[in-house]
């Protein structure tokens, strides 16, 4: 079997890459093995002197490895580079700090008592296309920092970058091993799991995907985090500072082309303001450039995959049919899909209840604060969410009455190396980055002394 990396404007292929054999695989696994004996025994300089070159590499090689993501998924060369800057701050973040996260615990009792946390073993992620370096990076900097090992099944469009983080990580110094990335198929998968090799399984994707994956860990008794679909809520109050409220509303919605778990979905808006929000969102999707994402004057390149653009138009089809109205774009040509927005969607319509993974903005009108957030948390998922007032005491208060894992006051909804990120409800469980993200994949093993 072949996997075939598609550049998504211009649809040549631009690679074409084997799947393994079982053959293969168990070698592959034996290999991870064999790493993670030596790896777990080297100290955190060894450990941090190699990532640090990581990311040495990753800033000397952005410009190629930018075009590559771009060649292989579409989004805009600037978003490619920026990408993969992202990545190396994140490996030079816990490279400074991964010691001293993980140094010993004591406790308060009458016998000498601690806690030490020990690597597990391999740690298997199963990773998107949409964010090809940084989902990557974004785990495997902390799991490889921590004397874990692991190996990499990324998704089949975007195996050449998959490559290029593996061929990184070699040149960087780390031993083979270490970081794998394997071409495998869906059903290879549940043998990876299976593997008494395997302690430790992350996945970033969607809902089916996650509840078919952590199925099968529950199965095999295996750790899991799992980050999975999002239609974050971007709440815009009577207070709220409108014209920076539709800056960062369009891009939130249109950053990757719209292609994110945890950008803005769902712009939940209060009655008093919401025509002026609206006319300036509208002004703000209609001022963006669609097409070619090598052209530096382009804004939005196009969808990853042709299947993904055709089910964003089914989506907005259905959605017109049950009483949306078309306010900007609408007109897909292949996998360029023009940014869009559709106002008085309610809480039944298709677009509300399932997530649009895409340039399409849908507009909900709410009675007052209350309603908003009542709205916002009517959804099976729980990733992000963003509240716009100008008291920012108000935005903390309903902030703590949000369901989910990340909000952000007056802000874009993004991911950072230092806080926590994750969701709950359907968009997973576990987190990923910060003190916490590091320890997600350890043996924290208390020790006792009488």
């Amino acid at each position: 079997m072949i996997f075939k990396s598609i550049n998504p404007f211009t649809q040549a292929i631009i690679g074409e890459h084997e799947v393994l054999t079982n053959a293969q695989l168990s070698h592959k696994l034996k290999l991870s093995e064999l790493a993670f004996k030596h790896w777990r025994t080297t100290n955190f300089q060894e450990r941090a002197e190699k990532m640090r070159k990581l990311a040495f590499l990753l800033r000397e090689k952005k410009q190629e490895l930018g075009l590559l993501i771009t060649n292989e998924m579409g989004k805009i060369l600037s978003e490619g580079i920026a990408e993969v800057e992202k990545s190396a701050e994140n490996c030079d973040f816990y490279a400074d700090n991964a010691e001293k996260m993980l140094k010993d615990q004591y406790y308060d009792t009458p016998f000498k008592s601690m806690s030490v946390y020990d690597p597990l073993g391999a740690v298997f992620a199963i990773m998107p296309w949409n964010y090809p370096f940084w989902q990557v990076l974004r785990y495997a900097a902390p799991t490889i920092m921590a004397g874990n090992v692991t190996l990499l099944k990324h998704a089949p469009n975007v195996i050449g970058c998959a490559k290029a983080i593996e061929g990184a990580f070699l040149e960087a110094g780390f031993p083979e091993g270490v970081f794998q990335q394997i071409n495998i198929d869906i059903p290879q998968v549940e043998s990876v799991i299976a593997s008494d090799i395997v302690h430790g399984i992350t996945l970033t994707g969607s809902e089916m995907a996650g509840a078919s994956v952590a199925a099968l860990a529950g199965k095999y008794i295996k750790k899991t985090v799992m980050e999975l679909g999002g239609s974050d809520a971007f709440v815009v109050l009577d207070d709220a500072n409108l014209e920076k409220a539709a800056t960062v509303a369009a891009q939130s919605r249109m950053l990757n082309a719209g292609q994110a778990c945890i950008c803005a979905k769902r712009f939940i808006v209060t009655e008093k303001v919401v025509e002026e929000f609206g006319f300036l969102f509208a002004q703000k999707i209609s001022a963006l450039q669609q097409g070619d994402p090598l052209q530096s004057d382009i804004q939005m390149g196009p969808l990853a995959r042709i299947d993904l653009a055709e089910k964003l138009s089914y989506q907005l089809e259905h959605a017109l049919q049950q009483g949306a109205k078309l306010i900007v774009g609408g007109e897909r040509d292949h996998c360029n899909f023009q940014p869009t927005l559709i106002d008085f969607v309610d809480v039944n319509n298709i677009a509300f209840l399932e997530e649009t993974f895409g340039p399409l903005a849908i507009l909900i009108r709410a009675k007052n604060e209350d309603d908003a957030i009542a709205i916002a948390n009517n959804h099976k998922y729980g990733l992000a969410s963003a509240i716009w007032t100008e008291d920012r005491e108000r935005g903390y208060t309903l902030g703590r009455k949000i369901e989910a894992g990340n909000v952000f006051v007056n802000s874009l909804v993004r991911s950072d190396s230092r806080v926590p990120f994750g969701g709950i409800k359907k968009s997973g469980y576990g987190r990923e980055l910060s003190e916490i993200g590091i320890k997600e994949f350890m043996n924290i093993k208390s020790i006792i002394i009488e």
